[in-house]
């Protein structure tokens, strides 16, 4: 149960979900948004279970982020009533590691029931993070230049004609880094 001061916090807030498969890196991005620089809070950090609303200030604007767990057992209840979630959202940031190759049916998968739960676009930015882009980190002997380009076709297959998003890729190395990829 939320405060009042939380409330009224979240209702005057940009309001910004994260969502994504499990360990794609989306409690890392929302420590970066809120200024952790601490290296320890990105090392092992807890998997989200459910929905973990972190609510804070930052240059001069009060921010919720809805952070989306993303393990199996609770995608499927997301969808139950997906307007819930996306309600009074200024930006949605769809998380995929792009070093795990071995779920990019399932990113894809997930991403596609994710567009096809958005009636239509709202007033909201969409982003898609293509997160742990860091090529002298690969960690899957499958991963190469051809194996992200095929990826990335295949995610702009999913997106009907006029619907507007970014895709960008992000590093683990620096606090918050995105390079526009689209």
């Amino acid at each position: 149960m939320k405060s009042q001061k939380e409330e009224a916090l979240s209702e005057q807030s940009i309001k910004i979900v994260l969502i994504g498969l499990h360990n794609s890196g989306k409690t890392s991005i929302l420590n970066c948004l809120k200024g952790i620089k601490a290296i320890s809070a990105f090392n092992n950090p807890m998997p989200t279970k459910g929905l973990d609303v972190q609510l804070f200030e930052a240059l001069n604007s009060k921010y919720a982020i809805w952070d989306l767990g993303g393990q199996e057992a609770y995608i499927d209840d997301y969808f139950n009533d997906f307007e819930k979630f996306i309600k009074g959202t200024h930006k949605i940031i769809y998380v995929i590691d792009i070093q795990d190759t071995k779920h990019y049916d399932n990113a894809l998968k997930y991403l596609k029931k994710v567009i096809n739960s958005i009636k239509e676009q709202n007033n909201f930015d969409f982003s898609i993070f293509l997160h742990k882009f860091d090529p002298d980190l690969i960690l899957d002997s499958n991963l190469n230049e051809n194996v992200i380009n095929d990826f990335i076709l295949k995610i702009k297959e999913i997106f009907p004609p006029n619907f507007t998003y970014s895709l960008n890729k992000t590093t683990i190395y620096a606090l918050f880094e995105k390079t526009k990829v689209l």
